[in-house]
């Protein structure tokens, strides 16, 4: 069946209403010059008829084109989803110059962005339309066909029956288009009906339901008046009760006042009788003191007897000393021996002993053992402060133990000398505190070897003070007379400090 094409004059009154925008009517020259018949129709289905030509002057005039039908929005829709799909199946030659650019779009936006476009070149380009006609009828197959005959089969969607006869435009296919256009008024009107009868339903039931429950609710509030009767009846009951257990109480409390009374007579009495004897107590307590006195006294008197002994002894002491110390002719000492040792191993070293863990870790003997006459007290540096603050970096550590060292040199006097391992020795220590000695084992040589050999160089009878929790160190060190402790005892002095 041969298609009917419209004039080439009609307007975008059809497929282009609904906001879209005029595109120029004018083609280019080879999509003017291709004939209708260049278009290969599908199988099956006759070729688009050719548009009849104008008749001559001499003839009758020709008839006024109809203007294009106003289509529902899903049959448009639908229109310029084939199009939009059919439009990269065209040559470049054969497509308006308005839609060669909309050709390249995504698919997903070809319809979209170029919907006006479309839509327009459908209603004014006959030509136009008879080439996308050709390619969606092939895609359409045995509905494309039945289109093009005039038949809308009665299982097919209105809407794409209706979009395909827009474009092939057999006999009747403004009836088609009028038949899609009820149908989705009618679809649309069914689904209001039909949403308005859900409506209408729900609301039964939400009023069933809520007749319901304030049925369920006025029973609940039977029962609670009833439920609140009950109480109040036995609230009257036991008011009743409770106004007979304040009479019992009053009169119980009246007979308590009266022996109240009598007790506070007794009480009167034992505290004149405890007054007494807290007076024969006081006079006791300063005969007692009188006596303490006396022996206070005598006490002193012994001590000073015992304290100018004790002076007399010393200064005998003190004078053989000076004595033995002229007969021997000995200079004072100007370097103490662990000076020596330290002039012997202040070289680095390339590796760090490992450590055990020792208790005795009191405080209170660290400052016992301090308190001894010309102490020298030794520390393992690294060993107390890895232990104490090893978040620090070497530097921190360093730094820290020797500053709390300073403290305790002030505090007692003693001599004191803190070794550290020469392998991480940094060049540039700030000065040490007064009193304070720090070392570093040379190389090849552990910070524990320099501590025995601190201890080794000390005179026989000297007060020396190892501070490790290294057991070898300690181990070694008690053997030749010295004093080993916990590093947690020096960190907990110090942290006193």
């Amino acid at each position: 069946m041969s298609v009917p094409v419209p004039p080439d004059d009609h307007t975008a009154g059809g497929v282009a209403h609904g906001g879209s925008e005029p595109v120029s009517g004018e083609m280019s020259p080879s999509v003017l010059s291709d004939p209708p018949s260049a278009v290969a129709p599908p199988a099956g289905v006759a070729p688009p008829a050719e548009p009849a030509p104008e008749s001559s002057g001499d003839g009758a005039a020709p008839s006024e084109p109809e203007p294009e039908p106003v289509l529902p929005e899903p049959v448009r829709q639908r229109v310029i989803g084939l199009t939009a799909a059919a439009l990269p199946t065209l040559p470049a030659d054969e497509l308006p110059a308005a839609l060669r650019r909309v050709a390249k779009f995504a698919p997903n936006r070809r319809a979209r962005h170029g919907g006006p476009m479309i839509a327009t070149q459908l209603a004014g380009d006959p030509l136009f339309r008879q080439r996308i006609t050709s390619r969606v009828l092939d895609e359409a197959g045995d509905l494309g066909a039945a289109v093009i005959e005039g038949i809308c089969p009665a299982a097919a969607d209105p809407v794409e029956v209706a979009a395909l006869a827009y474009l092939a435009r057999p006999e009747g296919w403004r009836d088609l288009v009028a038949a899609a256009g009820e149908a989705v008024r009618a679809e649309a009107d069914s689904a209001a009906v039909a949403e308005l009868l859900r409506d209408a339903e729900q609301r039964a039931a939400r009023a069933e339901h809520d007749r319901a429950v304030a049925k369920v609710e006025a029973e609940k509030l039977r029962d609670e008046l009833a439920r609140v009767r009950e109480e109040l009846g036995q609230l009257r009951e036991e008011t009743r009760q409770a106004t007979r257990a304040l009479r019992e109480i009053q009169a119980r409390e009246r007979k308590a006042s009266e022996m109240l009374a009598t007790e506070r007579g007794r009480a009167a009495r034992a505290t004149a009788d405890h007054d007494a004897e807290l007076r024969r107590v006081r006079a006791k307590l300063a005969e007692a003191e009188a006596v303490a006195g006396n022996a206070r006294a005598t006490a002193k008197e012994a001590r000073a007897v015992d304290d100018a002994r004790l002076w007399l002894l010393l200064e005998t002491i003190g004078q053989a000393a000076v004595g033995l110390r002229r007969e021997l002719a000995l200079d004072p000492a100007e370097r103490r021996p662990a000076d020596f040792v330290a002039d012997a191993f202040a070289d680095r070293p390339d590796e760090v002993s490992s450590t055990r863990a020792l208790d005795g870790d009191d405080p209170a003997r660290l400052d016992q053992l301090l308190a001894l006459p010309r102490a020298h007290l030794v520390v393992d540096g690294y060993n107390v402060t890895k232990r104490g603050f090893g978040e620090m970096s070497l530097e921190q550590q360093r730094k820290r133990l020797i500053t709390g060292l300073g403290g305790i040199a002030a505090q007692t006097g003693d001599e004191v000398t803190v070794v550290f391992d020469g392998a991480e020795r940094v060049h540039g220590l700030p000065p040490a505190p007064r009193g304070v000695r720090v070392l570093f084992s040379r190389k090849g040589e552990t910070a524990d070897e320099l501590i025995r050999r601190l201890v080794r160089a000390e005179p026989s009878g000297r007060p020396i003070v190892v501070v490790s929790s290294d057991r070898e160190v300690a181990d070694g060190v008690r053997r030749h007379g010295a004093y080993p402790l916990g590093a947690d005892a020096l960190l907990r002095r110090l942290s006193r400090a």
